[in-house]
């Protein structure tokens, strides 16, 4: 889905981009669950985004192209970036680079979905920023990274049964 993304999709000042496409097999195609969706984008994401559309503005100037590439990740001719090629060449230099271990990139697609639950959002939120046909899917996949333990939520149960004893008492 990423490689397939046009700056069009992009709303940077509302901070939110509309998943249209997918690109697979040298086609587009529909997004995997079958329909679009809308996911939020975060404050730094958005600013680098823009920042990556002002050096695609220049980039168009230096080789001469007649317009902006529509795509947001693309090649060196401003087609869209393969995915396959990506992931089995770009995705390994670009972690040397980085100095990090391989891993593989849709790694970061479940680090995304497990950090959101970890923060507090809710399954349907995940379900819909990860394009789930059910939120019964994301919590099977994701379930285990919600937090347990939150002895604030039955100390609470304390206090309603303190505040009953009082009324009773009054």
């Amino acid at each position: 889905e990423a490689c397939a993304l046009q700056w069009g999709d992009f709303d940077l000042e509302a901070r939110a981009v509309d998943v249209r496409r997918n690109y697979v097999d040298g086609r587009m195609t529909t997004p995997k669950n079958g329909s679009g969706r809308r996911i939020d984008v975060s404050r730094q994401l958005a600013e680098t985004l823009k920042a990556l559309h002002v050096e695609r503005k220049k980039e168009t100037l230096k080789r001469g192209w007649h317009e902006v590439p529509v795509w947001v990740f693309t090649n060196e001719a401003g087609n869209p970036v393969d995915p396959d090629n990506f992931r089995n060449r770009v995705w390994p230099k670009l972690l040397s680079k980085a100095e990090l271990r391989h891993f593989p990139i849709h790694s970061l697609h479940h680090t995304f979905a497990s950090r959101l639950i970890q923060n507090g959002s809710t399954l349907l939120y995940v379900q819909n920023a990860m394009g789930h046909h059910s939120a019964a899917f994301t919590l099977q996949v994701y379930g285990h990274f919600q937090p347990t333990g939150n002895r604030s939520e039955v100390d609470k149960l304390d206090a309603v049964t303190h505040e009953q004893e009082k009324k009773d008492k009054a």
